[in-house]
């Protein structure tokens, strides 16, 4: 995969559980892709902070200070959608 793919499915799914603290498979997503980022692309260190319409992801490549932008819109897709099916809000 992709570090700018992943990157993306990281963020949008740390989203995910940092909204929904109980969501086992959400957390456990994210762990994922961080351990992705880690072992395959060098990628440490990772945290995000929502900026108006941008959320911005930090990091650090190689020991690298990085950074990137993602539109919240796009990031919070997964969010809104996970959230408007029933079945998931138990």
């Amino acid at each position: 995969m992709k570090r700018e793919d992943a990157l993306f499915n990281w963020l949008q799914i740390q989203v995910v559980a940092d909204a929904r603290p109980d969501d086992r498979s959400a957390w456990d997503t994210a762990a994922f892709f961080t351990e992705l980022l880690r072992e395959d692309h060098q990628v440490t260190g990772l945290t995000y902070r929502l900026e108006g319409p941008w959320y911005v992801v930090e990091g650090r490549v190689e020991e690298a200070s990085w950074e990137g932008r993602y539109p919240a819109e796009a990031v919070e897709s997964l969010l809104h959608a996970i959230e408007s099916e029933p079945k998931y809000n138990c």
